[in-house]
């Protein structure tokens, strides 16, 4: 898309960025200017917007700007090598770009690379199992003048699955069409029932059930509704949706279809994140091939159906997750959540009636339409019927995605991946819960945690990051305390003060300088964020720390003061890091 595409659309906002960005390297004055003449919004406006995003730049990079995975799974995987052979070879240090103007180096949060770290983006396009050698090869490569695209890394998807029950669901074999074509011989009452018969719920960790969104929105009284694809799995190490993009992203596509189909919607749209631009143009070959064979546009297989689809390219930011704060990007916005007032599927996108479904709950929504809700319901358990897609990375012999049926073990998922001398499993991503061996016993599950002592199960969103023995946990923790720190959009004070403070307090922590009613004092901090902060981020944001106290009493014990002493020296650097980050 060129800037003289510009049609006076707000909307078009993040993608027009892009474009000044993906041209100039960077966003200057006089582009926002521009964009605030065309689009008739403030430019101190368009300046808030690109301060919220993470991609956005407002000074000059170099040619190549290196993004480098800062995650948990990548330190553990060695990235401080990786870090130190990219500030030797470009001469440079992270966060500035090196006197050629060539080289930008910048670290990021989880890329959705999980199974393949250390990994990095440069000019957006992916590599990955990164070594020092490597590095040395690529910036040697780049500074001769060669191509960048004829060394970036083709991505191996890893899909293992466990089937006791004949073909998995999800990555069983994909015929284009094949649910479209059963979709269009059932009204949309009856697709409806088939997904409530099925029990689908979201997949991106909510659980809400996919056939009572689908209905509310149906009875929402609009002549424009719309459906929205997430792809923002911001999630540290969650990369399922990326798997699913690569490998078949016409099946996400027929889901959002079925939505447009059953809930009188004309128009959808996929925000991508932007850690997963390189899979952009795959995307859009595949929906320009359904417009070529009848599946999109006007009268779909002469049904008089019409249904279009478009894809927006996010910026950085986790917040964008929550369907929200999707929405509030997507109208070319700041990516804050909105106050809960209407559900998007009352008041969404444009304050149109909007579904937002994550890309698995899509791509099981088009198979219950292929298979039936029946052959979908014969797998799983009572409680949780079909299958769960599961990210697992860290300490194992075989990471990637693993379609399990629901009610697994933990151990037996452990098997499967073949993860030794497993200490510590952050389940669900670092918002979620901690898992250690006492757990292995537990039923994965989707529905709500059990402690039922006979059959204990718990709720499981996907992301699955493995650690042995040998990893220290505080380090674990604190990573994940940064995450929050940055991630923190800073609506709201509790999520943005609070995090800063535990952050603070963690690394009080872990140099033993604090005493065991400090330690337990994070647990009432914690109370407070999941009681008040203004969304899901903020109100789960506390969650590791808190059980990993929980579950690993004997690790903070040994560095916990029995007595409050005053530490002068610790007490003035605390004063000073405080006074200059605030």
């Amino acid at each position: 898309m060129e800037y003289t595409a510009i049609r006076n659309e707000r909307t078009q906002l993040l993608n027009y960025l892009w474009d000044f960005q993906d041209k100039n390297g960077y966003i200057s004055t006089s582009d926002i200017r521009k964009l605030s003449k065309e689009l008739g919004i403030s430019w101190i406006e368009i300046e808030g917007v690109i301060s919220f995003y993470h991609f956005f730049k407002r000074k000059p990079t170099g040619k190549y700007t290196i993004y480098l995975n800062n995650s948990i799974i990548s330190e553990i995987k060695g990235v401080k090598k990786i870090k130190d052979a990219f500030e030797k070879e470009t001469e440079t240090i992270f966060g500035e770009t090196d006197p050629t103007g060539t080289f930008s180096l910048f670290e990021t949060s989880c890329i959705g690379l999980s199974e393949h770290e250390p990994a990095a983006l440069i000019n957006f396009r992916p590599f990955i199992n990164l070594s020092p050698k490597r590095v040395k090869d690529i910036i040697s490569h780049l500074k001769a003048g060669g191509d960048i695209d004829t060394i970036k890394d083709e991505i191996t998807d890893f899909i293992r699955y466990k089937n006791d029950k004949g073909e998995p669901v999800i990555f069983r074999e994909y015929k284009v069409g094949e649910s479209i074509l059963n979709l269009v011989k059932k009204h949309p009452e009856e697709v409806i029932q088939e997904i409530k018969d099925s029990g689908l719920s979201g997949r991106g960790g909510a659980f809400f059930p996919t056939g009572m969104k689908w209905e509310f929105a149906r009875r929402s009284q609009s002549m424009q509704k719309y459906v929205i694809c997430n792809a923002d799995e911001g999630e540290p190490g969650t990369f399922k949706d990326r798997v699913l993009l690569n490998q078949m992203p016409g099946l996400v596509l027929e889901g959002m279809i079925a939505g447009g189909y059953t809930i009188g919607a004309t128009k959808g749209i996929i925000y991508l994140r932007a850690e997963y631009r390189f899979l952009k143009k795959k995307i859009q070959d595949t929906i320009d091939n359904f417009y070529q064979i009848g599946l999109l546009g006007e009268n779909i297989l002469g049904k008089n159906f019409d249904f279009d689809i478009s894809i927006m390219s996010g910026a950085g930011a986790y917040v964008c997750g929550e369907e929200t704060s999707l929405i509030e990007s997507l109208e070319g916005k700041r990516g804050g959540p909105r106050t809960k007032v209407y559900f998007p599927v009352e008041k969404g996108y444009l304050e149109k009636p909007t579904i937002v479904n994550n890309v698995e709950t899509l791509c099981a929504v088009a198979r219950i339409i292929e298979l039936g809700a029946d052959n979908y319901n014969n797998k799983g358990t009572e409680d949780s019927k079909g299958t769960k897609l599961l990210s697992i990375s860290g300490n194992c012999k075989k990471p990637g995605i693993y379609e399990i049926e629901w009610g697994i073990t933990v151990e037996e998922m452990l098997s499967l991946c073949e993860a030794e001398d497993v200490n510590y499993i952050q389940f669900n991503g670092p918002a979620g819960t901690v898992l250690t061996k006492d757990d292995f016993h537990h039923r994965i599950s989707g529905t709500e945690n059990s402690k039922n002592e006979k059959n204990p199960y718990i709720r499981c969103g996907g992301s699955v990051m493995i650690f042995n023995s040998k990893v220290d946990i505080f380090d674990i923790l604190t990573n994940f305390s940064n995450f929050f720190i940055a991630e923190s959009c800073g609506l709201c004070t509790p999520c943005r003060a609070g995090n800063y403070l535990i952050g603070k307090r963690l690394e009080k922590i872990k140099n033993g300088e604090a005493t065991f009613e400090e330690i337990e004092e994070i647990k009432s901090w914690a109370k407070v964020l999941r009681d008040t902060s203004r969304c899901g981020l903020g109100k789960t944001s506390t969650n590791f720390i808190v059980d990993a106290i929980d579950k690993f009493p004997e690790i903070f014990k040994k560095v916990g003061l029995k007595d409050k002493e005053f530490n002068l020296s610790a007490a003035l650097n605390d004063y000073y890091d405080t006074v200059k980050n605030n």
